[in-house]
């Protein structure tokens, strides 16, 4: 039996059409089909045929669709069939059939495939080509009312996508002329939809017709401008550009990004021309499908399940959809947020997203800001531009959210302040969010949905039991409803104790519930009985009992761990075990439901076992020595990673013993930059612990260890590190770590565009170095006043301080600090007119940094020696100096180097002519330091697309770029000057603002 709703509504058997009956009929068929499955309330089918003009029979209407819809069935089913598939469901009704029966589950599955990261071109082609032959015309064709509608549309936009993933396929394969008719006629029913259009543009530009692919962008840009009042979006932008560029098609890797589902292009936002939004050229990246796992046997909750849905089908258009789930700790909210989540997921094609906020950890709740950079780097991919601060996070996530349809669930919220800049701006997304606390700010200034958690009902945490346990609840009933009870029938202790239970098989629950009560009476002496978290703990107790003691004492280390999970070697140096013991260990307590994986070897921990175990460590006499051992650890594992990516500083960072335990094996520079991206919040979580845990050390050398690698990332993450190594240093009455420290703020300051502030920590930690009779430390703080000095324009005496420090440098015979001086010193010596000796410097630099196997110190030789070729008139060789550093910044990974990088190169390519590829790199250049939060860097950036635009005769667009860098500048007065230039060469204020405003 086929059931089709991708078109007009049939069911087909054996050649025959089944008589559907009325349209309000075929809505209840076309209702359970698309929920094919999954059982459907009834008020929900009652909801979804009348909407809000049911009339007070429509459950008795309801029940006559029903009988009359299994008889068409079952008049049509063949001889061989057995079973009904309209069937009745708890509180509902199940239409029991598959993707091999029901079009629609096809084509969501197959698109779901279709988007996997590195299935091969021609098997995505291939996918999207049987996903494009399911459509029949007009979805749910012959179906009314406004739920049809909403769903007719969403699937219209499925199809919409699927076409455009389609010929992006078929154009990397060489075969663009099979996707024109269709591309061309997509366009012309939806002339504003950017990835149509770009597909378009890419289509014929592969089949020789540039002429006809650069007027299809110019029309639509005009269109886009004159009806909406916005520019080309990042996708149709890089079309275009490889179309000036003459590009061959990029062999895709993943799914093309997924785009605007329910209007024709993304919510409108003002034209800035002069400032591309996004990087030219956009990166792959996999549809985020980060939901974890579904609860096994999962219970009861139909109630919830029912409103969650009902919810979710009243939100389709209108204003986000935020659901708050909140109950009591173990009641089951992450689960059920989860369960649903899964349940509705293809209704959101544009992915899922999920993050712990750790609301309640005792120590470690992931911030806005945290929370912003793991959303964005899931949305954008890895290692894409992230904005620095929380407002500036929050404005690019919404940006990037709208007009999409995603999932996303923000799980163990302890108050609204962690949510607010954590929630769609527009139509299309859904939250559900899961708290103990009511989050009644949420609900009133938010418009959140509250449904209230509480425990489990009886007779479901008996069903519950019966599903872990098996047929004993059913041979003792009295005994199950009273281990549900001792459980406060909470599902997380009902899982736990089923797990103890299905362990001892011989053992009878009567006599199970008695050993219980003894561990309660027990604990209830240490408690005053009241709190509901105590009949938890006793099953957790009791729980623990019956591990082996290798898995218990695990346990009870981990409530050490201050991050959010671990890994199996983490979890080897909390026991100073073997990697297969702790792997064994995890394995048992994974089966016990303590502690659940999180990811590839990862594990975590609900937040009531982390609060147990943090309780248990407190009193396990082996805690402080598992703790240092942990803490070395992730040291060693840094210190390992970083001697990959920078070899040639290994003697300016401090040696760290390998540990006494087992450590993973990090060759290459892939592996080493996927290791310090996995484990950084890891890392620092452990440097703020350390800090204030009495190992103030282990937080010093963190900051120095990593001092290189947050130099070119997250400046969050960076001003923690570095501050607990202060604090740390301080502690210790350490004054030279007190000015490393200093010394590291002082560039973030500097990055932030507070030089005052920068000057101040830099002048502490040259007199605290003094004191310490450190003479790098004063170099260190020497050579970065002369970078400050060099930021406000101050050359000479920039030159006079980098001089200062290379004799110091000279002195203690240290090559990479002296390759570093000369290299700054060549670049402010090219400034003050002396090319001679600047390039003498910057060879000797490149040499030098060569010799100490320092890559990224010659990546910035070549740049030294790119400025010195610019500042001589010449272009071509400075950009080729350029690009060999850009070369090797991108093999480290160091962003803040690669942006400045791209920047001096754009400015080589605007002296070139070459006023398109100039706005790329800048624009690239600009997302980058936004990313970073470095001001200066935006400045210099929003300064050069100014050049390249006026020199490109758009002088209204260079006003606006010149403005800009005038905003952010902050102290950075050589950029403040070259803005101000840039201004006066349009003329007076007044005639600039006419010709930016165009009159």
């Amino acid at each position: 039996m086929q059931f089709r709703v991708l078109g007009p509504v049939e069911v087909l058997a054996g050649g025959r059409a089944a008589a559907i009956g009325e349209p309000r009929q075929r809505a209840v068929l076309a209702a359970l089909l698309l929920e094919a499955g999954r059982p459907v309330s009834r008020d929900t089918l009652i909801d979804r045929v009348w909407g809000d003009a049911a009339p007070s029979q429509a459950r008795r209407s309801l029940y006559a669709y029903i009988a009359r819809l299994r008889r068409a069935l079952d008049e049509v089913a063949g001889p061989g069939e057995t079973g009904h598939p309209l069937v009745r469901a708890p509180g509902g009704y199940l239409l029991d059939a598959g993707a091999e029966q029901v079009d629609v589950l096809a084509f969501r599955g197959l698109l779901t495939r279709s988007r996997a990261p590195g299935l091969p071109g021609e098997a995505r082609a291939a996918l999207l080509r049987e996903v494009l032959a399911l459509w029949r015309g007009e979805p749910l064709a012959g179906v009314g009312g406004a739920w049809a509608r909403r769903m007719r549309e969403s699937l219209r936009q499925d199809h919409v996508q699927a076409t455009v993933a389609w010929a992006h396929a078929e154009i990397t394969l060489g075969r663009a002329e099979s996707v024109l008719v269709p591309l061309t006629e997509l366009a012309g029913e939806r002339p504003m939809l950017e990835p149509a259009a770009a597909a378009l543009v890419l289509a014929l530009h592969a089949t020789g017709r540039a002429a006809d692919a650069l007027d299809r962008f110019d029309r639509t840009r005009r269109l886009l401008r004159d009806e909406l009042g916005v520019d080309p979006g990042p996708d149709l932008r890089a079309a275009h550009q490889s179309v000036l560029r003459d590009e061959p098609p990029m062999p895709s890797r993943a799914a093309p990004a997924p785009f605007p589902p329910a209007a024709q292009t993304a919510a409108p936002v003002p034209a800035q021309t002069a400032v591309p939004a996004q990087p030219a050229v956009p990166v792959q990246v996999a549809v985020p499908a980060e939901l974890p796992a579904d609860v096994a046997a999962f219970t009861g909750r139909t109630g919830e399940i029912a409103e969650f849905d009902r919810l979710l089908d009243d939100a389709a258009g209108q204003a986000p959809l935020i659901i708050c789930v909140t109950g009591t700790a173990g009641a089951g909210k992450t689960a059920l947020a989860v369960h649903w989540a899964h349940r509705v997921r293809e209704r959101f094609p544009d992915g899922q997203l999920y993050v712990n906020l750790r609301g309640y950890d005792p120590e470690q709740p992931v911030t806005p800001l945290g929370a912003l950079g793991a959303l964005l780097a899931s949305i954008a991919g890895t290692g894409q531009p992230v904005p620095a601060g929380v407002d500036e996070r929050a404005a690019h996530y919404r940006t990037r959210l709208a007009g999409r349809r995603m999932l996303i669930v923000l799980d163990n919220a302890s108050a609204v302040e962690q949510l607010r800049h954590l929630l769609p701006g527009t139509t299309g997304c859904a939250v559900i969010v899961t708290s103990r606390d009511s989050l009644a700010g949420l609900v009133s200034v938010n418009g959140a949905r509250r449904v209230a958690l509480g425990l489990l009902p009886a007779v479901d945490a008996a069903r519950l039991l019966g599903q872990l346990v098996g047929a004993r609840v059913d041979r003792e009933p009295e005994a199950a409803a009273l281990l549900a009870e001792q459980c406060a029938r909470l599902p997380l202790a009902l899982r736990v104790a089923a797990e103890l239970a299905a362990a001892r098989p011989a053992t009878g629950l009567a006599t199970l519930t008695g050993e219980l009560a003894e561990q309660q009476r027990r604990l209830d002496l240490l408690s005053d009985g009241e709190d509901p978290r105590a009949a938890v703990s006793a099953v957790f107790s009791w729980s623990l009992r019956h591990l082996r003691t290798a898995a218990v004492r695990l346990f009870t280390l981990i409530g050490l761990h201050p991050g959010a999970d671990l890994d199996a070697y983490a979890a080897a140096a909390l026991a100073g075990c073997t990697l297969a013991e702790a792997h064994r260990s995890l394995s048992a307590l994974v089966r016990a439901h303590l502690i659940h994986p999180a990811g590839a070897d990862r594990y975590g921990l609900h937040d009531l076992l982390r609060a147990y175990a943090v309780r248990l460590a407190g009193e396990q006499p082996g805690a402080p020595a598992a703790l240092t051992r942990l803490l070395d650890h992730y040291l060693a594992g840094a210190s390992a990673a970083m001697q990959v990516l920078y070899p040639g500083e290994a003697d300016r960072r401090p040696a760290i013993p390998p540990p006494g335990t087992p450590m993973p094996v990090i060759t290459g520079v892939v592996a080493a930059r996927g290791w310090l991206r996995t484990e950084l919040p890891n890392l620092a979580a452990a440097a703020v612990h350390a800090a204030s845990h009495h190992h103030p050390h282990h937080a010093v050398q963190a900051s120095a260890l990593l001092y290189r690698y947050l130099d070119g990332g997250d400046h969050g993450t960076a001003v923690t590190i570095h501050s607990s190594a202060r604090t740390a240093a301080r502690l210790l009455g350490d004054t030279a770590a007190e000015a490393y420290a200093l010394n590291a703020l002082a560039h973030l300051d500097a990055l932030a565009g507070h030089p005052a502030e920068a000057r101040s920590h830099l002048e502490l930690a040259r007199r605290l170095a003094a004191k310490a009779g450190d003479e790098r430390g004063q170099a260190r703080a020497l050579g970065n006043l002369a970078a400050l000095d060099e930021q406000q324009a101050r050359y000479a005496a920039a030159a006079t301080r980098y001089e200062q420090a290379l004799l110091r440098y000279r002195r203690l015979g240290d090559l990479i600090g002296e390759a570093h001086a000369l290299t700054r010193l060549a670049s402010v010596g090219a400034r003050l007119g002396r090319e001679r000796q600047s390039r003498d410097h910057a060879e000797l630099a490149l040499t030098l940094h060569r010799k100490a196997g320092h890559t990224f110190g010659e990546a910035w030789a070549y740049n030294s020696l790119g400025e010195i070729e610019a500042l001589a008139g010449r272009y071509g060789a400075s950009a080729a100096r350029h690009r060999q550093a850009l070369s090797l910044f991108r093999e480290l990974g160091h962003r803040s180097s690669q942006a400045e990088t791209m920047d001096s190169l754009g400015a080589c390519e605007t002296r070139l002519g070459r006023y398109e590829r100039a706005r790329d790199h800048h624009g690239q250049a600009l997302e980058l330091f936004r990313a970073l939060g470095d001001r200066r860097g935006q400045a210099s950036a929003l300064n050069g697309l100014g050049e390249a635009l006026l020199a490109a005769g758009r002088p209204g667009e260079a006003a606006e770029a010149y403005t800009s860098a005038l905003g952010v500048a902050g102290g950075a007065r050589a950029q403040q000057a070259r803005a101000q230039q840039g201004l006066a060469a349009l003329g007076p204020p007044e005639q600039a603002e006419r010709v930016r405003c165009g009159s």
